[in-house]
């Protein structure tokens, strides 16, 4: 399963990242790795790792390929030594799946990787093939100028992230440890990105949003069973009305407002730039939160846990009451909230509804400072100089959470400087989404900058 490929260029190539960025993540997003959620129909994984790992390979690393737990399940490896080993090694992670899309409701091809109108276009331009492209265009760089940068830097490309890693990183971390051996901390997607905000003197201040803290992720099942019976008849227990009632009181239920240290950062550091008063107790701070545009849907859904249904199934014919009705829910918790938030739960299911955990995954929360921080703004302000780093709550989940579980400090850290009025939030799993060429551009610059000051 488990292979180290030689290098299989007769002469490392030559490469400057900023020349090969947008190229490169056209040439990922053609590869079709749509992820289902199911083995016997996700796709193009092993593909699109083994081209990663011939780019790779063509300007002289070693990589390594592992198959996480089935076939087709490709994650590839590959490490640049710094002028310190003695130092914890740095994992910059992507992966190299997507969500599925259906071509009819695009403008342009979803696997096209189309760079047309100053954008690059595709499933995946944003979660995440733009940032897997400008860590194989810094590592293909750093390996064909022969750069050492200050501590050992892993490239990790992987598979799953989006049905949760199972076959993937949570895989990874459960069956191969050692791949990471010496890692202390890591940078991976869905941070870094610009917000640009009014000011009170009619000025603007792009903020970029560094991920300290993702939500936990947890798919529950619901279930409800009673008598099966006729159509026409008396029923006082009905599988499916039990059922949906539950989630009908699930998916109505607000959660209480929960302010975690990441959120509360971030908050005031908003309040600071933009005169804006996000006082927890205010009745309106959502109503505030919408003044900052399209980025409100991500940070209103970290101020308490959600629980929302997404799929019901139930019965086989009109006039038949079902044995059994089931139910979906995607939630997300505030970090420290899991206990209570079941047992919310639980009360508002009631005894007729019994559930369980598919997926679950807890929340994560580090906090915003040291080396790594400071070396994330130090990148920031050397391009922008109207630029300024902050914390943030993912919403969401990514690979950090099984990383975190072997003890290694995680961050969201993608930079790209954004159009103040793109809907940034609306591409991530979205039609037509797409990066701007600008945007990978200076995010190569930035990336460059933190990696060699890492």
């Amino acid at each position: 399963m488990v292979s180290s490929a030689e290098n299989s260029a007769t002469a490392p190539v030559r490469t400057t990242a900023l020349n090969e960025v947008v190229d490169l993540v056209s040439a990922l997003i053609r590869f079709d790795t749509s992820n289902t959620g199911e083995l016997e129909t996700t796709k193009g994984e092993k593909e699109c790792a083994e081209w990663v790992a011939q780019k790779l390979q063509e300007v002289g690393y070693e990589t390594v390929y592992v198959e996480s737990g089935a076939p087709g399940r490709g994650n590839v490896f590959a490490t640049l030594p710094g002028s310190d080993p003695a130092r914890g090694t740095l994992l910059i992670h992507g992966h190299l799946d997507v969500v599925p899309a259906e071509p009819a409701d695009w403008s342009v091809h979803p696997f096209s990787g189309a760079v047309e109108d100053g954008y690059v276009w595709g499933r995946g331009a944003v979660d995440m093939k733009d940032m897997v492209g400008m860590a194989l265009a810094l590592a293909r760089q750093f390996k064909s100028n022969g750069t050492v940068p200050p501590r050992n830097i892993m490239f990790a490309f992987l598979a799953d992230e989006e049905n949760g890693g199972k076959w993937g990183s949570q895989w990874l971390v459960d069956n191969r440890p050692d791949l990471f051996e010496g890692v202390t901390e890591a940078v991976g997607e869905v941070g870094g990105f610009s917000l640009t905000v009014a000011r009170p003197d009619g000025t603007e201040k792009r903020l970029y949003m560094v991920e300290t803290a993702e939500k936990g992720l947890g798919w529950m099942k619901l279930t409800a069973k009673a008598r099966a019976g006729h159509g026409s008849f008396l029923h006082d227990e009905n599988a499916v009305t039990y059922l949906a009632e539950a989630v009908a009181k699930l998916g109505n239920h607000t959660f209480p407002l929960v302010i975690s240290d990441s959120v509360a950062e971030f908050l005031s550091a908003v309040a600071e730039e933009t005169g804006l008063d996000f006082d927890p107790k205010s009745p309106d701070l959502d109503g505030t939160l919408q003044k900052l545009g399209s980025i409100a849907r991500i940070v209103g859904a970290t101020l308490r846990d959600t629980a929302n249904p997404t799929m019901l199934k139930a019965g086989y014919k009109a006039n038949v009451i079902p044995q059994t009705a089931e139910a979906m829910v995607d939630c997300r918790v505030v970090p420290g909230r899991q206990a209570e938030f079941e047992r919310e739960v639980d009360e508002l299911i009631g005894p007729n509804v019994e559930r369980e955990w598919v997926t679950k995954l807890d929340s994560y929360e580090t906090t915003f400072d040291g080396h790594l921080v400071d070396a994330m703004n130090d990148a920031v302000l050397a391009h922008d100089e109207n630029g300024r780093t902050v914390p943030y709550m993912l919403s969401g989940g990514t690979d950090a959470k099984a990383f975190a579980r072997l003890g290694i400090r995680c961050f969201g850290f993608a930079p790209l400087k954004l159009p103040p009025e793109l809907d940034f939030a609306a591409l991530f799993h979205g039609v037509d989404e797409r990066v701007p060429v600008s945007s990978l551009e200076f995010g190569t610059q930035v990336l460059e900058h933190f990696l060699l000051h890492s």
